[in-house]
Parts: C-alpha cells; sequence; structure tokens
C-alpha cells in the first residue's frame, strides 16, 4: 500500500501545482481551493508512505513524479512547448525514479 500512497501523493503534487498556476496568484477561489486541497491530499499520503518506505526514496520518487506530471500536464493542457529536449530531460527524471524504486524499496 506505501508505493499506492506515494504515487497518490505525486498526483496530489501535480493537482496542487495546477491549483496554484488556474488560482491567478490565489486570486481565483476554485483554482485556490484545488491547490489547497491537492496539497493536503499530497502531504497526507506522502506522510502515510514515508511509514513503510525510506525518504530519501520517497522523496525522490514523490518530487519525480510531481515533476513529470507537472511538465506533461503543462504541455498537453496549458500549451506550453514540446521539443526533443524537454522529453529527453523527462525520460531522464523517470529513469531516476525508476532506480530508487528498484534500489530503495526496503529499509
Amino acid at each position: 500500500m506505501a508505493w499506492l500512497f506515494l504515487l497518490i501523493s505525486g498526483l496530489g503534487e501535480v493537482g496542487g501545482v495546477t491549483g496554484m498556476k488556474l488560482s491567478n496568484g490565489f486570486k481565483n477561489w476554485k483554482g485556490t481551493l484545488l491547490a489547497l486541497a491537492s496539497g493536503a491530499v499530497s502531504f497526507y499520503f506522502l506522510s502515510r508512505s514515508l511509514q513503510d518506505i525510506p525518504i530519501s526514496t520517497a522523496y525522490g520518487v514523490w518530487t519525480g513524479i510531481g515533476s513529470v506530471g507537472s511538465v506533461l500536464l503543462g504541455m498537453l493542457a496549458f500549451g506550453e512547448s514540446k521539443n526533443k529536449s524537454k522529453l529527453l530531460f523527462i525520460a531522464m527524471i523517470i529513469i531516476g525514479v525508476a532506480g530508487l524504486r528498484v534500489i530503495g524499496g526496503g529499509h
């Protein structure tokens, strides 16, 4: 369950960043509410995952999910640039996160 909690936490991180983008500097209440709710979900499930996953692994995976998810969402939903270099670096983050998962699953 810890890895599922960590995945949910990472997705909450993406939701939080998206909410901040949509909040227009916290002037739009719907975006602000999304940011706050997603942030709460993210931190709650991160804390649950830390009961079984080492902090070094969990934090790396959490930030990786948040980073990759935010970049992909930016490209797909907000019209941000899609270029080969950006995709290469996203792939590198994914490889790093997968490596942490492989080597850091236990205590």
